[in-house]
C-alpha cells in the first residue's frame, strides 16, 4: 500500500505561499496553515487567536493575517 500524503492534493492551496492573508469568521478557528493548504510541505499547524485584535501573525512563517467582514 502506497503511503498517501496531500501533496498531490490539487484542491489544496500551497502552504505559506503568501505574507498576507484576508479571512472572515468562516475560517475560524484560524490555524496557520489554514485548512485548505497542503501540510507535507510546511510548518506545524499552529492556532492563531485573532478574534480579539482582528490581527495574528504566525510564529513559524510570520504570515500575517487580517480578519475581514
Amino acid at each position: 500500500m502506497a503511503h498517501v500524503t496531500d501533496a498531490d492534493n490539487t484542491s489544496l492551496a500551497q502552504a505559506n505561499a503568501a505574507r498576507r492573508y484576508e479571512i472572515t469568521k468562516a475560517d475560524l478557528p484560524l490555524s496557520c496553515p489554514m485548512s485548505d493548504m497542503k501540510l507535507w510541505n510546511s510548518h506545524p499547524r499552529v492556532y492563531l487567536p485573532i478574534e480579539e485584535t482582528g490581527h495574528a501573525k504566525c510564529p513559524y512563517c510570520s504570515a500575517d493575517f487580517t480578519l475581514i467582514d
